[in-house]
């Protein structure tokens, strides 16, 4: 997962009313809930059934670091539904996102003109239709280019061009990302 994907995972988990189960058993017992079974939860974890029995009855409560980790993200994709579904409508239809980032951005401009590529930090809100993009783009398992491609038009629109009123020509490439994070 890149570092965009990442950060619009993150944003979505900003919404979340309640948090995650602490504990290795809890967090077991939520995926079995959620997977319906002991089975489909070892197979996921690419460990035996009866390990995951063990932490689900609480007999083991330290998982090695490995599992542990992995653990932690299945529950996190999982957490919440309908908070993290509701947090992207709202994003993707009346809020917009707030993308902060520092990455390389290049332009395609004439010959001879200051738009040479260049590190810039860049704090912008973004209309809810790239959102709605970005978050669909998302689901439909989009490679990281694409998610990049996406929030570059949407700076090259609202931040660049600004609406349309200027820099007609211009053409933005988002590259080398430092970092970047994303608000709703």
């Amino acid at each position: 997962m890149g570092k965009l994907a990442e950060s619009l995972d993150k944003a979505v988990e900003g919404a979340f009313t309640r948090p995650l189960p602490k504990s290795a058993g809890a967090r077991m017992r939520y995926l079995v809930k959620q997977l319906k079974g002991t089975r489909p939860v070892a197979d996921l974890l690419g460990v035996s059934q009866r390990t995951v029995e063990r932490y689900v009855k609480d007999q083991l409560k330290r998982p090695r670091e490995s599992l542990a980790t992995q653990l932690e993200r299945e529950v996190r994709k999982r957490w919440q539904p309908q908070v993290r579904a509701r947090a992207k409508k709202q994003a993707a239809t009346t809020g917009g996102i707030v993308l902060d980032t520092r990455a390389r951005f290049g332009f395609t401009a004439a010959p001879g003109t200051t738009d040479d590529a260049r590190l810039r930090h860049i704090t912008q809100a973004l209309p809810p239709q790239y959102a709605a993009r970005l978050f669909d783009a998302q689901q439909e398992g989009a490679a990281e280019q694409r998610l990049r491609d996406i929030a570059a038009e949407g700076l090259q629109e609202i931040y660049f061009k600004d609406h349309g009123r200027r820099a007609q020509g211009l053409l933005v490439e988002l590259t080398d990302i430092d970092y970047i994070e994303i608000d709703l």
